[in-house]
């Protein structure tokens, strides 16, 4: 039996553990090293041949994105992200991520992630096509676009905000405030991260300081200049700058 040679990278010592443990009873896989930054990864896989990484991906100093990008792309092993944010989904797929545990997950849903594992490693040993894998990342792809969630950190607590929630988001400086119904909540993201996090079908850049769900907009007005005057259905007025008034229009179909 050929071994699935394993890298653990995260910078919490239990989580590593926790995870090392979950592959102790399958005898499929050998794990080569358990790194605490991806620093001591670099250094392990300069050394060892490794097939696959569980990859946490917000590490101080060198997150796993920055990881694997020293790496390149041509020399990347296979890669399950283990986090505890879902932001980062999108984009742990343009890596060609086999999957994405977030935390806390149970052995069920680990045992899933192994089984993926597998399929692809035997797949590419064998020189068959990976169509199915690539059709299960798209299917997650899909999936997430319509579950994402932002973590608004609290004095001690973390809860989630869903996307589909959010009514509109205001620019504040290197910060945002998610307006949902009456409440807001401040996040450290920039206009431009955040929107490339949305629903482009939900949510659309109506002015440089805002972000809409279309969903909320009951009207919308002629103000000075060429722009507009949008009207949320809680009553909020919002200005349509001229820059962003064709795409919107097209969109509202007006």
């Amino acid at each position: 039996m050929t071994q699935i040679r394993t890298l653990i990278v995260d910078d919490e010592r239990l989580a590593r553990k926790r995870i090392l443990r979950m592959l102790s009873d399958d005898e499929e896989f050998t794990v080569v090293a358990e790194c605490s930054s991806a620093h001591e990864a670099l250094e392990a896989m300069s050394t060892k041949p490794v097939d696959l990484l569980y990859l946490d991906v917000q590490m101080p100093q060198m997150d796993g994105f920055t990881l694997l990008e020293n790496l390149g792309r041509e020399k990347l092993p296979m890669v399950v992200f283990v986090t505890a944010f879902d932001e980062h989904a999108v984009r742990a797929f343009d890596y060609h991520a086999i999957d994405y545990l977030l935390k806390p997950f149970d052995e069920e849903r680990f045992s899933r992630s192994k089984e993926r594992v597998k399929k692809q490693i035997a797949m590419q040993r064998s020189g068959k096509p990976d169509a199915q894998i690539r059709m299960l990342l798209e299917e997650l792809r899909h999936q997430r676009l319509g579950t994402v969630r932002f973590p608004v950190k609290t004095p001690g607590r973390v809860f989630f905000v869903k996307m589909e929630d959010i009514d509109w988001i205001e620019a504040a400086d290197n910060y945002v405030t998610l307006h949902v119904g009456t409440d807001n909540h401040l996040l450290r993201e920039t206009m431009t991260s955040i929107e490339n996090k949305l629903d482009p079908e939900r949510f659309l850049r109506i002015h440089r300081s805002a972000i809409v769900n279309v969903d909320r907009i009951k009207e919308l007005r002629p103000f000075f200049h060429g722009e507009y005057m949008a009207i949320l259905k809680d009553g909020t007025q919002l200005t349509l700058s001229r820059s962003y008034r064709e795409k919107i229009l097209a969109v509202l179909g007006t």
